[in-house]
């Protein structure tokens, strides 16, 4: 038995416009176009007759603009009684009013919370921001927090965080370029630079890949980050990441650039170098002798966190030789009834460390903090009881988680976390010869990369001295001298 065919529906009529074509001066053919938009759902339209007789229409989006803030400042000046020679720009009071006339301008407009006013006869419509959001308030940030320094943290909106930049930034030379990203949804993104600081090579460097990103959508800058960055591969960060806007203004007088993604309210900072990581905004305002000791400490925890346990490793299994002889036996005491090899007992620790790290940051604060300390306690000392692991290790594991957390950037505190497992692994193999191996190779790493074409080991390699005064001692602050930031050719 033959089936049936299954009737085709006509296709619908096509629309008179596209979305690549300016807009019509007339207001029926503009209506229909929206009217038959598959992209703006929710979509208002609303006719109006304005002041000087001629006929409108004002469309916006319900719950993504501010109908208030519509009704208020456009359709009351609208309404009102005004001069017939007066223009519409005139009358309305907001500020930084523009025109569009192109349909794809107009969608991404209305997409964003911004409300259009097509006017009978002319060829270009309004864009009025009217954006609807949802603010909260400035609060410090929980990964950022410092003791003489600002108080006040970025918040999701762009405008708002460029606001809170140019209170730190009143200087003129201040200048803002903005692009949209993402394919299918379309997000604005503002970079912010000093323009007698900053190398305007960096810069259309900067330009050529944000406009080169091919993804669908960018919620957040953390997707960005990762789109520009010079090696992907890498476990060093290429970037810095920050959601203090004291900090990034210290950061554009140094001749950097921020990278402000709308609705995210951690701002990118490029390029920088390694030396970036181990600065905090309180080193500037603490006195000088102070602060070169917390960063000389906080280059000695990077040192602690990558190779104590593999030290520890390479020790007990290769060189035990040259420790002495009550220490010795000690730790063989204490490893005597352990059955597993040091390399074992190792990353059985560290990875009970890193699962007990994500249960304390996943968890309600309210018990995050009590689970991660108190698991630990019974965890470490139930696997001594149980003779799972020695005492040396659970002290071992404990210094180098502290050293960890010393760091005050979260992504080079991750990438630290990660290396150790490698360099366990060869002084397990190698010892002291493989931990030198290893170092060398971090070494080449570091040397060898660059965030946006510029040296990523500055001011070590290349050796630049003016600014060792601002490396691992901070000099007092009337003897630095910050220079441009330069680009490797």
């Amino acid at each position: 038995m033959r089936r049936k065919r299954r009737k085709i529906k006509e296709p619908t009529k096509q629309l008179s416009l596209s979305k690549e074509e300016v807009i019509s001066s007339y207001l029926a053919e503009n209506k229909e176009f929206l009217i038959h938009s598959p992209s703006l759902p929710g979509l208002s339209i609303r006719e109006i007759t304005i002041f000087d007789g001629r006929s409108a229409l004002l469309t916006y989006i319900d719950h993504l603009s501010d109908t208030a803030y519509i009704s208020q400042n456009v359709l009351s000046p609208l309404f009102g009684d005004h001069s017939p020679q007066k223009s519409v720009k005139d009358v309305i009071p907001v500020p930084n009013l523009k025109t569009v006339n192109n349909w794809t301008n107009i969608i991404t407009n209305l997409l964003h919370g911004c409300c259009i006013l097509f006017i009978e006869g002319e060829n270009d419509a309004l864009h009025i921001n009217a954006q609807s959001l949802q603010k909260r308030k400035p609060d410090e940030p929980a990964n950022e927090r410092t003791i003489r320094g600002s108080h006040i943290g970025f918040v999701e909106p762009l405008e708002d965080n460029i606001a809170m930049l140019r209170q730190f930034l009143t200087s003129d030379q201040l200048r803002i370029k903005y692009t949209y990203v993402g394919n299918e949804n379309k997000t604005k993104v503002g970079i912010l630079y000093l323009e007698n600081l900053a190398n305007p090579e960096v810069l259309e460097e900067l330009m050529d890949r944000i406009e080169k990103v091919n993804y669908k959508t960018i919620l957040d800058s953390g997707e960005l980050e990762q789109m520009i960055e010079d090696n992907p591969y890498s476990i060093f960060p290429q970037s810095l990441s920050s959601e203090r806007p004291d900090s990034v203004a210290a950061d554009l007088l140094q001749g950097r650039y921020a990278i402000i993604v709308d609705r995210s309210p951690s701002v990118i900072v490029a390029p920088i170098n390694f030396n970036s990581f181990f600065q905090s905004i309180d080193d500037y305002s603490s006195r000088w002798i102070s602060s070169s000791f917390i960063r000389i400490l906080r280059f000695v925890s990077f040192v602690i966190a990558i190779f104590l346990p593999s030290i520890y490793i390479a020790i007990i299994s290769f060189h035990y030789e040259i420790l002495p002889l009550e220490l010795l036996l000690s730790i063989g005491q204490s490893r005597r009834e352990v059955p597993f090899p040091p390399i074992i007992e190792a990353f059985l620790m560290e990875f009970i460390l890193e699962m007990l790290r994500e249960a304390g940051l996943r968890l309600p604060k309210s018990i995050g903090q009590t689970v991660g300390i108190v698991g630990g306690i019974i965890i470490g000392q139930s696997a001594v009881e149980a003779g799972i692991v020695s005492n040396i290790m659970v002290i071992v594991v404990a210094m180098t988680a502290i050293a960890s957390f010393v760091m005050p950037n979260p992504e080079m505190a991750f990438g630290i976390r990660f290396i150790r497992f490698p360099m366990m692994l060869v002084a397990s193999f190698f010892g002291m010869v493989g931990i030198v191996i290893g170092f060398m190779t971090i070494v080449m790493h570091l040397v060898s990369l660059e965030s946006v074409g510029t040296p990523y080991g500055v001011p070590y390699g290349p050796l630049k001295w003016k600014d060792l005064k601002d490396s691992i001692i901070r000099f007092p602050l009337w003897t630095i001298n910050k220079v441009r930031v330069s680009r490797r050719n």
